[in-house]
């Protein structure tokens, strides 16, 4: 009995204490401190912090040392070298793929048995002075092979004999002051022009649409010296002996030569290499400044029309034609004999997939290839984009994805005409114009050291003005100061200077077939050099053996902290547009540019007052109260025609406006509106194409911008319009030549009406 006593108690006594236990544990739940749960917006700016915390200055810097060894020029085994290098290490930071990417592109080498150089010769024929056939090494270099001298890609062959002229930089109004002004006919002759002011390639065409048999181009000291800076190694200025290499193509945006508009594949069909797209028909070569400065001093003729036509070197810049004095009977000769070959090149496209929204990509996309070196271009932009993909993929190793899908690309021969960039976005163009929600370059990340340089769409202006005022500046002086800071106290806008300045896209690098041709929102950031004091073109060792590591460790970035702010920059705008709920786009800075580049054509027309009466040519009317949207489709022709361009551009300024007020209210919660109007946001650069093209320039497809037709590395807005009034006074057809500007501007119109219309609200 006793037993069954314990063995009951037992039974009973475990419900009681099972009970207690619960009683404890629930009353201990309830009152211990609630703790908070991350909230997304949280999640969001932890992540934004720890990506660009993860970026390190000394990382950025071994990148640029490994990849600077060695030459690495588009289609050699050292390039490749480095593009597996460089996808291997993509993949070991953790991207979802790397892969190489191959096309076969028509590139361009000197002959090796045959070298390029200038001679003068004498009445019989004899060299009597031969320029150099390659620049002196710099020191811990002199024993690297594949150094290939300095040449201008792309030339034509030949061996021509003529007198010289001299055109100052070549541009078109030197031409123009040359041939209308001076009376001084350019046909028959060999011309040397100075590197600087606009892209060699426009001074090559301006020699051809001038009768030249030649171009020779050199760095004179005025564009490429900086006053009290040594030359390289011991200082940063351009040694005499060096030259600039570079490619003298008119593509205007067609990418390889031999297959424009398509991608250089197996499949692709190809012009004959003779016949390809925008190949100079004349030779062209680079010398450095102590050989130009052998023949410039020998010049007869007229003298330089002022100073601007005279350079820092010891001698009078006469213009010629010819020598003078007993030097009159001789003449100079080129040899060029260059060698343009179809090869495969390689770029490296990395992938990291949104978790959200997969089918939305921004691309941060920059070049590897290089002339030698590369020390500066590209490299410290490969380099800073290295550690913009290690962050990135630190975080996805961590747990973390992008609401987008980010596409990394280490692009092959830029130096060549943009080939490997656009090559990708010809193959690839039908997916990119669905989905890109935006492009951001990164090609050298300093071009000096004085202070930030932005060029990119209006649609860019806010989100860039708000991350540069979260980057620290790297500026001396600027201690404790955000980047935004020194940027807009070195350089103001020249519009309005409460804000610093931002240019407009122009080509040049690898965002152009992106930009130009798709109208991908695109943008580029890098450090520049003091636009108003420093009077040197570029940086004075641009494309020459002299970009080493050195270089930069040494004058340009010692500490690196600029390169890491650029990095930061670059970094930030990706993960903004691939992470944010909303694309950061702002259409209303869109409407005030264009209000500012409508106003500044007219002007421009204004000139030409008394024509645009005489021709009939209109920008616009005062629109009637009431009237300042089409009432029904029916009157759209009539209201088109009265209402051209400013009636346009104020009513996208309106649709942008109230989009933006739309955009305030949406549901965040509800994805399809949130996707809707992104959509919107991200097809409004779309919304700019013209699929026809400019005038001559088929491949340049953005009615707002487009490279200057003048300078391809200069933007030009409304450049249909710009270009039919271009020198218009000289044009035999006046009547013809002012239907073409009309024309022009009624594209313009239409184009901007257009992208209002797809800002409205969605039925």
């Amino acid at each position: 009995m006793a037993r069954s006593k314990a063995t009951l108690c037992a039974w009973l006594g475990c419900p009681g204490l099972l009970g207690c236990f619960l009683l404890g544990f629930l009353a201990g739940w309830f009152m211990k401190p609630t703790e908070k749960t991350p909230s997304s917006s949280d999640v969001y700016q932890n992540v934004r912090q720890k990506l660009v915390a993860e970026m390190k200055a000394e990382n950025i810097k071994q990148f640029l040392r490994s990849f600077t060894k060695l030459p690495h020029l588009a289609g050699t085994e050292q390039n490749l070298l480095l593009a597996k290098q460089i996808q291997g290490q993509w993949k070991d930071f953790g991207l979802d793929s790397a892969e190489l990417v191959h096309y076969d592109v028509l590139l361009s080498y000197p002959n090796e048995k045959q070298p390029n150089y200038i001679s003068v010769i004498d009445d019989q024929g004899n060299e009597i002075f031969n320029t150099s056939l390659f620049e002196p090494p710099p020191q811990g270099y002199e024993n690297v092979t594949d150094i290939l001298p300095p040449y201008n890609a792309f030339s034509a062959q030949g061996v021509p004999e003529a007198e010289l002229v001299y055109v100052n930089y070549g541009r078109t109004e030197d031409f123009f002051k040359l041939e209308r002004e001076m009376g001084i006919n350019c046909t028959g002759k060999i011309v040397i022009a100075r590197y600087g002011k606009i892209f060699r390639g426009n001074k090559v065409k301006n020699a051809i649409l001038a009768g030249a048999q030649g171009i020779i181009l050199y760095s004179d000291p005025a564009d490429y010296c900086a006053p009290g800076v040594d030359p390289y190694p011991d200082g940063w200025n351009l040694p005499g002996g060096g030259a600039q290499r570079g490619n003298v193509l008119n593509l205007n945006g067609a990418g390889d030569p031999l297959t424009p508009g398509y991608p250089a594949k197996e499949y692709a069909f190809r012009y004959k290499v003779n016949e390809g797209v925008g190949i100079p028909k004349i030779p062209v070569h680079p010398i450095g400044y102590h050989d130009a400065e052998v023949l410039l001093r020998a010049m007869g003729g007229r003298a330089a029309p002022d100073s601007s036509w005279k350079g820092s070197l010891n001698v009078s810049y006469n213009i010629g034609p010819g020598f003078a004095d007993n030097s009159s009977t001789r003449k100079v000769r080129m040899h060029v004999h260059t060698n343009n070959k179809i090869t495969r090149i390689y770029n490296v496209i990395g992938i990291l997939r949104g978790a959200v929204e997969p089918d939305r990509y921004v691309i941060l996309g920059g070049h590897r290839d290089s002339w030698v070196f590369g020390g500066i271009d590209p490299t410290t932009g490969a380099a800073v984009l290295q550690e913009v993909v290690r962050s990135f993929g630190k975080m996805k190793m961590e747990g973390w994805r992008p609401k987008r899908t980010v596409i990394f690309a280490s692009w092959d021969a830029e130096e060549f005409g943009l080939l490997g960039s656009t090559e990708w976005a010809e193959e690839n163009a039908r997916v990119l114009q669905e989905r890109a929600v935006a492009y951001i370059n990164t090609d050298s990340s300093i071009e000096g050291n004085y202070t930030l340089r932005v060029d990119c769409t209006p649609l860019l202006y806010k989100l860039v003005y708000n991350l540069t005022k979260e980057v620290l500046s790297p500026d001396e002086g600027y201690e404790n100061k955000s980047l935004y800071d020194s940027w807009l106290e070195k350089d103001p806008s020249t519009d309005n200077n409460s804000y610093p300045r931002i240019n407009k896209l122009g080509s040049g690098s690898d965002f152009e077939a992106y930009f130009q041709r798709l109208g991908i929102a695109s943008g580029r950031v890098r450090y520049t050099k003091n636009r108003k004091a420093d009077k040197f073109s570029n940086y004075p060792v641009y494309h020459t053996v002299y970009e080493t590591f050195e270089l930069v460790e040494k004058f340009y970035d010692p500490t690196f902290k600029k390169q890491l702010a650029i990095a930061q920059l670059r970094g930030k705008l990706v993960y903004e547009l691939a992470d944010s709920q909303v694309i950061p786009f702002d259409c209303r800075d869109y409407g005030e540019a264009l209000k500012g580049y409508s106003n500044r054509i007219y002007k421009l027309a204004k000139k030409h007052e008394e024509q645009l009466k005489t021709y009939k040519v209109s920008f616009g009317h005062n629109v009637p109260r009431g009237k300042s949207r089409c009432p029904s489709t029916a009157c759209w022709k009539n209201w088109y025609f009265l209402y051209p361009l400013f009636s346009a551009v104020v009513n996208f300024s309106k649709a942008a406006a109230e989009f933006h007020r739309r955009l305030e209210q949406v549901d965040k919660k509800d994805p399809v509106a949130v996707r809707i109007m992104n959509d919107q946001l991200m097809f409004i650069e779309r919304a700019f194409i013209d699929p026809l093209g400019l005038p001559g320039r088929k491949f340049y497809r953005h009615v707002i911008f487009a490279p200057s037709s003048h300078n391809k590395y200069a933007g030009e807005s409304f450049p249909g319009i710009y270009d039919a009034m271009f020198d218009i006074e000289s044009k035999a057809d006046q009547r013809g030549a002012w239907q073409e500007v009309q024309r022009q501007i009624s594209i313009a119109a239409f184009t901007v009406q257009a992208a209002a219309g797809t800002l409205q609200e969605v039925a």
